[in-house]
């Protein structure tokens, strides 16, 4: 009796591959559940690197070839694992698929992982896994001035094998994000199973050398999100040459001439297959880049209604940032290119380490609350401001109310710097 219902579960679970996306998903969950649905299930995965990192930050400038004084403090980190946290603080419940070690640094971090709540199951944890560690020296503005990685774990632990184990998890997943630690082949194991399950992913460069990884995934890709430097290596090594050159950026660079200088770049990206190009600015904010206009962003990224605290989180944002963004029309050609500018957030900075990965993190956590592109961006660019004004890489806690606000002021600064054919 039991091989037949087992029999009778994979029958269905074969047919919901073929479906469109939201009864795929939606059926899928009932399946899992014994004919229940259960919204809370729906879980952002995140695939990639859980890190504890060293930060040295001098109190004055530091002189080479002697010490220096200052602080030095352990902050939870890796891309991967601050995103994570940052969408659970937004209300949004993620699964981590990541490895550590039974070290100090890893202890550290499982113990955080499991006092907030979070499933540790996608981590791999085994006494021969040294934990992924990076010496951050910042200077005293805050500023990144240089930094050693020892992260060889994710590629040698996170494997295709270990991911593969999750293939439920990530086929019933609103969104899939992979940091670019992973190697190659567990980036297109990754995405392939997503791509399966017609689940959008995410692909998160990491650095400028790990960002030409992309190369092997492009066509599985639906939002990607390098900084300048990322998109330039990302787009050479989608063109197999050093066809782009490294950004020269003026003092006096406008918003509309910068981005001049990265929409060749740009294109190539959208060429190659990727549906969403977010680049990542620092201090001049985001341009968030698609074929099209401002409703092709979110083909493929259509969300389920929202439940819970992601509910309460939809409306304190929609009531700020209406969904109808009326900045542009749409064009239906496949050669047209749509870029929007959004302003960065003033703030009181501490350090610039976690600002990325929590804008990544608001975005995320907003997708899988129901807003659109647009909306997310406005939230991810307030988390980033939050976090640049804490002390770890993602601050202890978020305001909802604070980030709505500060949402609504990049979302109404919001301007279409391109909308044109590239023919």
């Amino acid at each position: 009796m039991e091989s037949s219902v087992q029999r009778r579960v994979e029958a269905i679970s074969r047919h919901l591959l073929s479906l469109p996306r939201e009864p795929k998903f939606f059926l899928h969950q009932v399946l899992l559940n014994g004919g229940k649905v259960k919204n809370g299930d729906a879980e952002a995965v995140i695939i990639g690197g859980m890190v504890l990192d060293i930060h040295a930050i001098p109190s004055v400038p530091a002189n080479p070839r002697t010490t220096t004084p200052g602080k030095v403090r352990y902050v939870l980190g890796g891309v991967a694992r601050n995103v994570a946290e940052c969408v659970s603080k937004l209300g949004t419940k993620p699964f981590m698929i990541s490895a550590v070690g039974l070290d100090m640094a890893g202890k550290l971090l499982l113990e955080h992982w499991k006092s907030a709540g979070l499933s540790t199951e996608g981590i791999r944890k085994q006494q021969d896994i040294g934990t992924p560690v990076v010496c951050n020296i910042l200077d005293i503005d805050g500023e990144l001035a240089a930094a050693v990685a020892s992260v060889e774990a994710i590629e040698k632990f996170l494997t295709p094998e270990w991911i593969q184990q999750f293939k439920d998890s990530i086929c019933s997943a609103p969104i899939l994000m992979v940091d670019a630690n992973l190697i190659p082949p567990a980036l297109e194991a990754s995405c392939q199973i997503a791509a399966k399950s017609s689940v959008p992913v995410w692909f998160e460069p990491v650095s400028v050398a790990k960002s030409r990884r992309v190369a092997s995934v492009a066509k599985y890709v639906t939002v990607a999100s390098p900084n300048e430097d990322e998109l330039i290596a990302m787009a050479n090594a989608l063109s197999c040459a050093s066809v782009f050159p490294p950004i020269e950026r003026g003092n006096k660079d406008s918003t509309e001439s910068l981005f001049q200088k990265l929409k060749p770049a740009i294109w190539l990206l959208l060429e190659k297959g990727i549906r969403i190009v977010v680049v990542t600015l620092g201090s001049d904010g985001v341009f968030l880049c698609s074929k099209g206009g401002p409703s092709f962003m979110n083909t493929g990224l259509e969300r389920l209604k929202p439940y819970g605290s992601c509910e309460q989180f939809y409306k304190i944002v929609t009531s700020s940032c209406p969904s109808h963004w009326g900045g542009a029309t749409d064009s239906e050609k496949d050669s047209h290119l749509f870029a929007v500018h959004f302003p960065a957030l003033p703030a009181s900075v501490v350090r610039l380490t976690g600002a990325g990965d929590c804008l990544v993190g608001g975005m995320l956590a907003s997708i899988c609350a129901g807003l659109n592109v647009m909306q997310s961006v406005a939230v991810g660019i307030a988390a980033a401001k939050a976090a640049v004004e804490a002390e770890t890489n993602v601050p202890t806690a978020f305001s909802l109310a604070s980030i709505a606000d500060d949402a609504r002021s990049v979302y109404t600064a919001a301007k279409v710097v391109f909308n044109q054919s590239m023919l």
